[in-house]
């Protein structure tokens, strides 16, 4: 249920554009007027601003980060500032470039990376970046103050495990007592393809069922992933998921957030894309302001300023390009368009160049709305306008997707049509047949539902055809009836991929319950 926000109706919400709304608000609600009356404003959108400056904090004070109620890490000595939420992203090359990011609770004074290849080793030091953000009182809740910390650390050795500690002027990892509690470890990419695994999960949040799922990736059989994507819809500190100013916003579920993932993304790069919850108007036209704060990725998209949600980088054989489908959505128009083809011509460029680049042998895409699925919100028509033709044009291999609370699986498919069944444990090749399609978005929220019996690994329930829709230009469901949803699972879950280059590279994908059990298998092979 919408509730107004700063005195816009939601039917005027509805139609306004993430651009529209950004001006609207600032416009009607200078920074000063926002800090000295954000305690008796009703409504809802969140009241960060992204520049390091400060016009007050909107009278309440500003509220401590470190949230006891999340998972967290294990305290500094007294005295200093711990850091929390740690989370590690890679570069635009992984051989030798990790981004690692973090939470402070208390300004500090030069915070910095300590790092080596020995826990008794840390002889090299970066210096970090402080993106403050300040949230006044709203709600009835306290006003936050938020200091997200950054460091990249480039020339690094490829196929190399380090060791890495964070400091500040209070704290130095690599002499503080009691410092080795606060090391953590990563690995870079290697020099030349090997076998490895990563991950995939959307539509996360807090809670028991996020937490389970999260563990689990990181306990496979086989060891941790290189890598974990997340399809979007992170942490849901915006509610309403509609890109409008009329949900309920609360800024410490992001520290909450961080602070839960922290023990797997402190060591496994943390790679999202933006979904519908992630959007946030007060910030930027873009609705993207504080994740550029929260967030180091790949800036080798679209956007030169580091657009969150859209990147691309390469692992052994493998080619992983992030998109942003609030760019194309006609389900949820806030951002439609707002890239005005930027992204779809640099999609198409990025992708003829990873097809031509040596040693790649697979493309795998991953963005938030669904190109193919039969579950509550079904498929986004804008995602197969804009995108998925340029799939088959480049012979995208596998496709990940978020937004719908189920997994899903398609079988081969091409230009829409299915080309190749894909049934639990089959394998296709997908030069000849197609991209595969994984809606993987049981990382944690409530889950939905299909109109169709479950069907999975130990559980086959096939239907020749499921009646679904998609959304249109319009915004309404055009009604179809397919024959391409081989897998579907509602529960918790994730999806673990397994490339194995050499003479014959393939690509073994598996879906785990949280509890471990295995729900799907396939192969993908060119």
């Amino acid at each position: 249920m919408d509730t107004p926000g700063f005195g816009i109706p939601p039917r005027l919400a509805r139609t306004m554009s993430m651009a529209e709304q950004h001006e609207y608000l600032r416009a009607r609600y200078s920074r000063r007027r926002v800090v000295a009356g954000a305690g008796g404003l009703a409504g809802g959108l969140l009241l960060a601003g992204c520049d390091g400056g400060g016009d007050g904090d909107g009278g309440g004070g500003p509220g401590r980060t470190d949230d006891p109620s999340a998972d967290g890490v294990t305290p500094a000595p007294t005295g200093a500032p711990a850091a929390f939420g740690r989370h590690l992203a890679f570069g635009a090359d992984p051989r030798t470039q990790l981004r690692v990011g973090w939470q402070l609770p208390l300004p500090v004074r030069r915070p910095y990376v300590r790092f080596g290849t020995r826990r008794d080793g840390l002889g090299e030091r970066v210096d970090a970046e402080i993106r403050p953000l300040k949230t006044p009182a709203l709600h009835g809740l306290p006003a936050v103050e938020q200091h997200y910390v950054h460091a990249a650390l480039d020339g690094l050795e490829p196929g190399t495990a380090y060791v890495y500690g964070l400091g500040h002027d209070e704290f130095d990892p690599a002499a503080s007592p009691g410092a080795a509690a606060h090391l953590a470890e990563f690995r870079t990419a290697p020099a030349r393809p090997e076998r490895f695994v990563f991950t995939a999960f959307g539509d996360q949040g807090l809670g028991r069922a996020a937490r389970a799922v999260t563990r689990r990736l990181a306990a496979l059989p086989g060891g941790p992933p290189a890598f974990h994507l997340h399809a979007g819809d992170i942490c849901y500190a915006e509610d309403s998921g509609l890109g409008l100013p009329t949900g309920r916003y609360d800024a410490r579920v992001w520290d909450r957030f961080l602070r839960q993932i922290d023990p797997v993304a402190s060591r496994i790069p943390w790679m999202p894309a933006m979904g519908n919850h992630d959007m946030e108007a007060w910030y930027s036209p873009d609705g993207y302001g504080c994740q550029r704060a929260r967030w180091t990725l790949p800036d080798n998209g679209f956007d030169r300023r580091g657009t969150p949600g859209a990147y691309s980088f390469v692992y052994g054989n493998v080619a992983v390009v992030a998109l942003d489908a609030n760019d194309v959505s006609y389900e949820i128009p806030a951002n439609l368009g707002y890239s005005d083809g930027a992204q779809a011509r640099w999609l198409n460029r990025r992708l003829g160049e990873l097809r031509r680049e040596p040693g790649v042998d697979f493309v795998v895409v991953f963005f938030h709305h669904c190109a193919y699925s039969t579950s509550t919100h079904a498929s986004d028509g804008g995602v197969r306008d804009h995108f998925t033709p340029l799939f088959d044009t480049h012979r995208v291999d596998l496709v990940i997707n978020g937004h719908n609370h189920v997994y899903e699986r398609t079988d081969a498919l091409r230009a829409g049509a299915l080309t190749r069944p894909l049934p639990v444990g089959g394998a296709v090749d997908t030069e000849r047949h197609g991209a595969v399609y994984v809606t993987a978005g049981g990382g944690g929220r409530k889950l939905y539902d299909f109109g169709a019996p479950d069907s999975y690994e130990g559980r086959r329930r096939d239907r020749d055809v499921v009646d679904t829709f998609r959304w249109t230009r319009s915004g309404g469901r055009a009604p179809e009836g397919v024959e391409w949803s081989r897998v579907r699972y509602t529960g918790h879950s994730f999806l673990a991929v397994e490339s194995r280059p050499g003479p014959a590279p393939v690509l073994r994908a598996a879906a785990y319950a949280d509890d471990g059990t295995r729900i799907d298998h396939f192969e993908l092979s060119r």
